[in-house]
């Protein structure tokens, strides 16, 4: 069985000498990660499964303490990792109207019944998500995934229908 792994921040650097990283993720999910119990650090092709020992907050990043990682020595190796959970976990904490970003790319944008393009990539601007179309004239346009303008998302039928505000995708 293959596990998939879903991105939720990456090691900055390390922090004190006891085996502490500053950890970076994504705004607002404070709530998600101090339930997370284990993280995956991927190590050349290998992730490596490390039990969360402590966490907290700072205005800026994480703090975080693996067990088993007790020196800045031991630390300092995983320094520029991505972290990751699997799949399942990131699932378990998803709200109602939140999507994991591999499950948008690729998926076709209606208007109406028009199809205006494909979703190619998923960024935030620290106000929203907003999702990368590339339109049917090749064009890349950035569609800020608000409910006001997004007005649907079918992950079965890969369709997400959008309410096409003039000048939005030109």
């Amino acid at each position: 069985m293959k596990n998939n792994f879903v991105s939720i921040g990456k090691i900055l650097n390390f922090h004190g000498v006891k085996g502490e990283a500053k950890l970076g993720y994504t705004k607002n999910r404070e709530g998600f990660l101090a339930q997370v119990e284990s993280v995956y650090l991927k190590s050349g092709e290998e992730y490596k499964e490390f039990e969360i020992e402590n966490l907290r907050f700072t205005p800026k990043c994480a703090i975080v303490k693996f067990k088993g990682i007790n020196s800045l020595n031991e630390i300092i190796a995983y320094k520029g990792s991505v972290v990751f959970v699997d799949e399942t976990t990131a699932r378990e904490f998803l709200e109602e109207d939140e999507f994991l970003i591999d499950e948008l790319v690729g998926m076709n944008v209606y208007d109406g019944e028009k199809r205006v393009g494909s979703v190619v990539g998923v960024s935030n601007n620290g106000a929203s998500d907003l999702l990368s179309v590339k339109t049917n004239s090749k064009n890349i346009c950035l569609v800020p995934f608000v409910k006001a303008i997004v007005t649907s998302v079918d992950i079965k039928t890969k369709r997400i229908q959008i309410n096409n505000l003039e000048g939005l995708l030109s």
